[in-house]
């Protein structure tokens, strides 16, 4: 059963560490958020489609056997979000993934559920990133598929994967990273096909 990241080398209650290499010219990593215990029908397939290295799960998974079910298609990182139990084998509530190619780091990121208000990145989740140099926020909460700047970082909500809220999108991001790029973008749940606003 993979609840969190195997990877993670140090761990605490609410805070973790994870390492990954890039095996090749570039990583492929899934984002998902805000499943709520109930991922929508078309997500796993569509998931599978992209060929992740990993799936990164920014909170509120609901169930835990929803990263079990995720594990099938890649290994999973993930943190708490605010309607997942704290108790005892559950993620964190931030991770730190640090990406590196040969030896070198390519890029640090950090994996929490609250990042942003609106647009704004909020000035908690932009301390935590700085303090452990990192420049892109992956964040949910919100299920607004966003991708921005703000306060000198990368932020990246992959909207979520959940039950529909209101009128916004089924989505899910996926992130292409080599050496040189970022290549952010959305995936719409309900189509199939990329989503953008």
């Amino acid at each position: 059963m993979v609840r969190h990241a195997s990877e993670a080398r140090r761990r605490d209650a609410r805070h973790a560490t994870a390492e990954l290499a890039l095996a090749g010219d570039t990583l492929r990593l899934v984002v998902v958020a805000d499943t709520h215990g109930a991922p929508h029908p078309a997500a796993r397939e569509l998931i599978r489609r992209e060929r992740p290295d990993r799936i990164l799960h920014a909170g509120d998974i609901g169930r835990l056997d929803v990263l079990d079910e995720l594990a099938g298609i890649a290994p999973v990182l993930a943190v708490r979000g605010n309607v997942d139990s704290n108790a005892s084998g559950a993620p964190p509530d931030s991770l730190v993934v640090s990406l590196h190619h040969e030896g070198e780091l390519v890029l640090r990121l950090l994996l929490v559920h609250i990042a942003v208000y609106g647009p704004k990145l909020r000035a908690d989740a932009a301390a935590l990133a700085r303090a452990h140099g990192a420049g892109l926020v992956l964040c949910g909460h919100s299920h607004v598929p966003f991708i921005g700047r703000d306060k000198g970082l990368v932020v990246f909500n992959p909207g979520s994967i959940g039950p529909r809220r209101f009128s916004l999108p089924v989505t899910f991001g996926v992130l292409e990273i080599s050496r040189a790029r970022l290549v952010p973008r959305h995936v719409d749940c309900t189509t199939g096909a990329a989503w953008e606003p």
